[in-house]
């Protein structure tokens, strides 16, 4: 039986720990539709998983990976022929069932979709959750609607996967950004990147007023905890707050002050069990506005053998932009 390279987590007696191996490929779940993976990303998720820094594996052993893109191998799925190119994103992939950390994911069908002809499976994983999650928060931002010159946006943890491609999608689209980051040596590539202002994290991360002078028409908050709640508080009247992560705390120590004196709208934005649909327009928003060149130039490639090392870095804030993995590298 042929095997194939991937990273496991296991946890025992000897403890929790992330190794690269080889596995058979019956190890694989048994799902509807194999796929030979081409590329993954790290994400934030999967640093987390690597490192066991937060109890985001819920079942041992398993493959991290929360993202992959690849060819279908083989498929009891109508939906789905041999040679497809698909993309995967979330629906507990990476956390409750083997994910693409590997070179090998066996997956149900729903759970796929094509790769958008104008993008590459690289490509794709350039994207990755982070981008799609950027393109879920635009929508939120749209949906409640907030046009480009209703004022501007502010995007926190702008540096990283999420905020980079947000920073990138909406100057594409025709808003004005403002990027929040920690990390002002990155201020050139922020607004190489379409950012209009770079302002400085600790402005918003600190304990803050219940409400403070109008500024923002609409947010995309990575961050959460008091960067979230600063933000709400210095959203206009009538703007919209779209609330997608956590690096600085699960927390929200607000008021509700914003909401009901300034009818701010909070959204909150979930990437993992996103309806199909919305996951459709999502992809489609990225391959109509996101330009594939300035994608390029946010994006590291590394090869799979490097996942484990790169992870802690990742908690750390010392990776920018997003991280590509060629499995078969």
């Amino acid at each position: 039986m042929s095997t194939f390279k991937a990273i496991l987590i296991s946890k025992d007696d000897a403890g929790y720990r992330a190794a690269s191996t080889e596995l058979a490929e019956d190890r694989l779940p048994d799902e509807a539709v194999a796929v030979e993976v081409a590329y993954s990303t790290l994400n934030y998720k999967d640093a987390l998983a690597i490192t066991g820094k937060s109890p985001v594996v819920r079942t041992f052993p398993l493959v991290p990976g929360i993202d992959f893109a690849g060819r279908v191998t083989q498929s009891k799925d109508p939906a789905f022929r041999v040679g497809d190119s698909v993309l995967l994103n979330g629906w507990g992939v990476g956390e409750s069932h083997w994910g693409g950390l590997a070179q090998r994911a066996r997956v149900k069908g729903d759970w796929l979709l094509p790769v958008p002809a104008s993008f590459t499976p690289r490509d794709v994983m350039a994207i990755g959750t982070a981008g799609y999650t950027a393109a879920l928060c635009v929508l939120g931002l749209q949906r409640h609607g907030v046009a480009p010159g209703d004022g501007e946006i502010l995007v926190t943890g702008a540096s990283g996967g999420v905020g980079s491609i947000a920073v990138l999608l909406l100057a594409n689209l025709g808003y004005r950004v403002v990027a929040s980051t920690g990390k002002q040596d990155e201020a050139a590539w922020l607004t190489k990147l379409g950012a209009s202002e770079v302002i400085d994290r600790a402005t918003l991360s600190a304990p803050g007023k219940p409400l403070a002078k109008e500024r923002w028409a609409g947010v995309v908050d990575t961050v959460g905890s008091h960067t979230l709640a600063n933000a709400c508080a210095s959203t206009r009247y009538g703007g919209t707050v779209t609330a997608c992560g956590l690096a600085q705390g699960m927390d929200l120590p607000a008021t509700v002050a914003p909401f009901i004196l300034r009818g701010v709208t909070l959204a909150g934005i979930d990437s993992v069990y996103c309806p199909k649909p919305r996951r459709v327009q999502a992809w489609e928003l990225l391959a109509q506005h996101l330009d594939k060149n300035s994608l390029h130039a946010l994006t590291t490639e590394i090869r799979l053998g490097e996942v484990i090392d790169l992870a802690p870095q990742m908690l750390a804030g010392k990776l920018k932009g997003r991280i590509v993995i060629d499995v078969n590298a």
